[in-house]
């Protein structure tokens, strides 16, 4: 979590407002491809709505994950502590970041993920594995559209340059659950610690697929600094570009970034999908998208750049280290 101090706390109410104008792209329509790449490029973040994922999957994983959290901390602390998966309570990894937010992290790929909730959930636990998995191989569909969409909007050869990444069995792909409880000292002379749910920072991933309910508190920030409120739609998913898309796109692309701010009386949920690469995949910029232009990036493996990402602090810019230095 980024700590504020009283000013900048000032600063943050004035200048954040709720959004109306997020892109809207429909899947269901022949230019979506242009679209999508146009919200890349102006605000790495965008709204998906007629996206082919069931209902049924996201509002029973919805109320498997209410299931969860609402059980005592204590049982689900059995889930835990991250190891790097499982349940995790206010601390964001393992560098000082805290936020006022729950969450269970799993990977796309481990039957192993659910050994913990068997002992909380007993046979109940067949229920909530089921129901991530049905939900996730709904939303990695999705994305892999969505990245074939943004090559044919790039004229890039193969139209799976990007998608291949996730598809491939060896994908470094995470999965996460986060629960914003109420926070009721908000009311009560607001502190730092209270304010933020979960700090601000870029997704170091290609691509992030997110869906909450219908609670708000994400905000992203646009090319003058400024943030701003998006409202929420429990129907609709939330496409964010990630750092290592960025660099594929030699910068073409901005990896969003964004928080998520506490609720003084409302919970909110969020569940989130992070496609990434294998670790040991090179991801440096495409060759078709740096035709007569520096590669503003250096090579590097997707299991540097995460071992790089993880000695950091959520607000840092992660990709610094790997930028290419102009000559002087």
């Amino acid at each position: 979590m980024v700590v504020l101090s009283k000013p900048a706390m000032e600063h943050l109410s004035s200048t954040t407002t709720l959004f109306p104008e997020v892109p809207l792209i429909d899947l269901s329509k022949p230019d979506s491809k242009h679209l999508i790449v146009k919200a890349c490029e102006e605000f790495g973040f965008f709204k998906l709505i007629n996206h082919g994922v069931p209902t049924e999957f996201i509002t029973r994983l919805e109320s498997e994950s209410i299931n969860f959290f609402s059980l005592p901390l204590s049982e689900k602390e059995k889930a835990g502590p991250l190891d790097p998966f499982g349940y995790g309570n206010k601390k964001i990894g393992p560098n000082g970041d805290v936020g006022w937010v729950e969450y269970i992290l799993l990977t796309t790929s481990n039957e192993a993920n659910y050994q913990k909730f068997s002992s909380i959930f007993g046979e109940a636990a067949e229920k909530f594995r089921s129901a991530v998995n049905d939900y996730v191989l709904a939303v990695k569909k999705m994305a892999y559209e969505i990245l074939e969409m943004l090559a044919d909007g790039l004229k890039i050869q193969p139209r799976n340059a990007f998608s291949k990444l996730l598809m491939d069995e060896e994908s470094d792909s995470v999965f996460r659950l986060n629960h914003y409880p109420p926070c009721p000292k908000i009311h009560q002379g607001m502190t730092d610690s209270d304010l933020i749910g979960f700090g601000e920072h870029t997704d170091p991933q290609i691509i992030s697929v997110l869906r909450s309910n219908n609670i708000s508190g994400l905000q992203i920030t646009l090319k003058d600094g400024n943030w701003i409120s998006v409202p929420p739609d429990q129907t609709s998913f939330f496409i964010n570009v990630g750092d290592s898309l960025q660099v594929m796109t030699n910068g073409r692309f901005k990896s969003v970034r964004h928080r998520v701010l506490a609720n003084s009386s409302k919970s909110r949920l969020s569940m989130i999908y992070f496609g990434g690469p294998p670790l040991s995949e090179k991801i440096a910029p495409l060759p078709s998208l740096t035709k007569g232009a520096d590669s503003l990036y250096k090579e590097f493996t997707w299991y540097e750049y995460k071992k790089s990402a993880y000695k950091t602090r959520l607000a840092d810019n992660r990709l610094g280290l790997f930028e290419k230095i102009a000559a002087s």
